[in-house]
């Protein structure tokens, strides 16, 4: 009888160290991958085909616009698409990913977005990835940049280029989360600089973070790569608030 080390090796490490779903704690079977349960997995939700053509906020009705941006003067973010709604599953692997240290989903959730960049050809001509600074002291206080993991690891699985270190942010800005829509593009002014212009200059840039709410963060990246000659930028990330 043929013996499979790796199966036994791995059965032996859950019984050490036994996995949990990250969002509604059940047991992993063994062999499972992935770090939700198959019912959580199946729960997550694709960017709907009905969205805004500019921004990406999922529509509830017909249109090709949503409120916003219609009739909105142009930005220097041409447009936006997210892998995911952010729902509760996708809202759970995101809070362990920042909050709690887990760099190693990292690798799983940009998989999810390579996978789910074809259904976007808009975003076929952007071959350039760069991400979403932190600020120093966030990054000191989390470890690591999730956006930065994202958009290198995306490049990576997806054919394109990732620019590393080509702005930084130079304000740590309190948090977006509790902010109208107007603060939160105040609160954002001023907070980034491109550093590396020669990176940017002539190309297409896919800005790469995990969460879109209004884009106030996008666009003000976005604003800052336009002026140090970008031809054009869009944005791309795992996840859009609803």
């Amino acid at each position: 009888m043929a013996i499979n080390f790796r199966k036994g090796g791995r059965y032996l490490l859950n019984v050490l160290l036994p996995r949990t779903c990250a969002h509604c704690a059940a047991d992993l079977h063994y062999l499972e991958e992935r770090p939700l349960c198959p019912g959580c997995a199946g729960a997550l939700e694709p960017l709907p085909a009905l969205h805004c053509s500019t921004c990406g906020l999922p529509l509830s009705s017909g249109g090709q616009s949503c409120y916003d941006c219609r009739g909105a003067a142009p930005r220097s973010l041409s447009l936006a698409r997210s892998a995911f709604v952010f729902n509760p599953q996708l809202r759970s692997l995101v809070h362990a990913f920042k909050y709690l240290g887990r760099e190693d989903l990292g690798g799983f959730l940009a998989g999810r977005m390579a996978e789910a960049l074809p259904r976007f050809p808009e975003l076929a001509p952007y071959n350039f990835t760069a991400a979403v600074p932190l600020h120093p002291a966030k990054l000191r206080e989390r470890g690591f940049n999730q956006a930065e993991v994202l958009a290198k690891r995306t490049a990576a699985l997806a054919n394109l280029f990732h620019l590393e270190g080509a702005a930084r942010r130079l304000k740590n800005t309190k948090s977006q989360t509790s902010l109208s829509k107007t603060d939160r593009r105040r609160n954002m002014t001023g907070v980034f600089a491109v550093e590396r212009p020669e990176l940017v200059r002539g190309r297409r840039i896919l800005l790469v973070d995990d969460v879109a709410t209004t884009l106030a963060t996008l666009e003000s990246l976005a604003a800052e790569f336009k002026k140090a000659g970008a031809v054009s930028v869009a944005a791309y990330t795992l996840a859009r608030e609803p």
